[in-house]
């Protein structure tokens, strides 16, 4: 594997994302209770994954992380498939599935090199993943190709001017007299695993150049909002004092286009 894609596979294996947060235990209760604190941190991915649609579809999700998302595609009769960089998730996911009496098939996988035939599948789901693989062009290369045409892709990418950015670019470079640290460094460095990368619309648009049509748009994510806890990496007092005085109205209503969350979705 190659040395860099290592680093973030390491990463990922020590805790998936959200497990130290907010899965306290794998049962049913504690599964039922990681789903609901998801959708209420982010409500927009009902909307933009619009689970209902892919009954009796072929549906691969690309990251399953704790398979939220994936028990949701399963529970509306999706024809499912899941591939994860880790054994963690991998794991998890096959336990949560089997509480639940679900059916996918899991695997591990790598997105820039998947295992799949072309134009396999309706629908490729990613919500938060590719950013992290070293080459993410050839990660969107490989949904497209293995999309059957007129299939969709519905993938969740992280938008380089985003609050979040901003915000680590000032602990990370301005406090320490670094003002120079471009964003691309700072998400590469101090955001989650080594390398993450984020894009602006236009880069978004490039890597999926591809599609026959595409359609992009950006949400405020809690992260933006202080309203959740910041992730594995970032704990300590000037957080918790940021997040008693952040203005979470005023951001709402006058820096909605500074959100993490870039939602793509199109059509081979």
């Amino acid at each position: 594997m190659d040395p860099s894609k290592e680093l973030v596979r390491n990463f990922w294996e020590k805790a998936s994302c959200g497990e130290t947060l907010y899965l306290e235990e794998s049962t049913r209760d504690g599964f039922l209770k990681q789903s609901r604190i998801r959708y209420q941190l982010e409500p927009y991915i009902l909307g933009f994954a619009e689970f209902e649609k892919y009954s009796g579809k072929k549906v691969l999700e690309i990251g399953i992380g704790l398979g939220a998302d994936h028990q949701r595609f399963a529970e509306t009769g999706a024809e499912l498939y899941g591939i994860d960089l880790t054994q963690r998730a991998v794991r998890y996911v096959r336990k949560r599935f089997a509480i639940a009496g679900a059916i996918s098939h899991l695997s591990i996988g790598d997105v820039e090199n998947l295992a799949f035939p072309d134009e396999t599948f309706d629908l490729v789901y990613s919500w938060g993943v590719i950013h992290h693989t070293p080459d993410v062009g050839k990660a969107a290369g490989e949904i497209l190709r293995v999309l059957k045409r007129d299939g969709e892709f519905k993938v969740m990418i992280y938008h380089k001017h985003s609050l979040v950015g901003y915000m680590l670019w000032v602990r990370y470079g301005l406090m320490k007299l670094r003002p120079q640290t471009s964003l691309s460094e700072i998400y590469g460095r101090y955001l989650e695993s080594p390398g993450t990368k984020a894009f602006t619309t236009r880069e978004a648009q490039e890597l999926f150049k591809g599609a026959s049509t595409l359609a992009s748009r950006v949400e405020l994510s809690h992260g933006d909002l202080l309203s959740s806890s910041a992730g594995q990496r970032h704990k300590g007092n000037l957080l918790t004092l940021a997040r008693i005085i952040w203005p979470r109205f005023l951001l709402r209503n006058l820096f909605k286009k500074y959100g993490l969350f870039m939602l793509i979705r199109g059509k081979k």
